[in-house]
């Protein structure tokens, strides 16, 4: 360990390589048990790969792109906040950043009515989680309480970017339209 506890371990990174492929898996088989719902739109389930179509997201509601820069954003930050060294400025800076994005991505999310036209869907659930869980992730690391904080920032990680990013693949939904429909 470096000076201040600032460094992170081997073994430490890899949990954080661990949970993120076990959630990805786990996403996987909720979306193969899932997409047969879905049966019923056989345009939609046209499987036909090619370069993305922007146009779809061009032509997406205002929130919907909104949503989709912030949880982008927060992906991309989320990613390199869990390979870096924890507890530097660096870290901190880009943490409040990821917790801003995270914030607007879960917000943005529930006006977002696609799956279950004008009601929540089970996909909500994870933005309660993760509007409740960000200041719980945030006090924790305030008092002090590193491995709450750890286990909170890698929970919504995992759970709020890489499992509900998996469900926008579900044929059907834009994500899916962009890049296979």
């Amino acid at each position: 360990m470096a000076e201040q506890g600032k460094s992170m371990s081997q073994d430490a990174r890899w949990i954080g390589v661990r949970m993120g492929l076990i959630g990805a898996v786990t996403a996987s088989v909720i979306v193969a048990v899932i997409a047969p719902r879905f049966a019923g739109h056989a345009a939609a389930l046209s499987f036909h790969p090619h370069a993305p179509d922007l146009d779809k997201i061009a032509q997406a509601s205002l929130v919907i792109r909104i949503h989709l820069f912030s949880a982008l954003t927060a992906l991309m930050i989320g990613a390199a906040l869990m390979m870096r060294v924890k507890g530097t400025a660096a870290h901190k800076l880009l943490g409040w950043t990821w917790v801003l994005a995270m914030g607007a991505t879960a917000v943005s999310s529930l006006f977002i009515r696609v799956v279950n036209p004008g009601h929540f869907s089970f996909i909500h659930l994870l933005s309660g989680w993760v509007i409740v869980g960000l200041p719980g992730a945030v006090y924790a690391i305030k008092r002090g309480m590193v491995a709450a904080h750890r286990r909170a920032m890698t929970g919504m990680f995992v759970g709020g970017l890489l499992l509900a990013g998996l469900f926008t693949f579900i044929p059907g939904r834009l994500m899916w339209a962009v890049f296979f429909g």
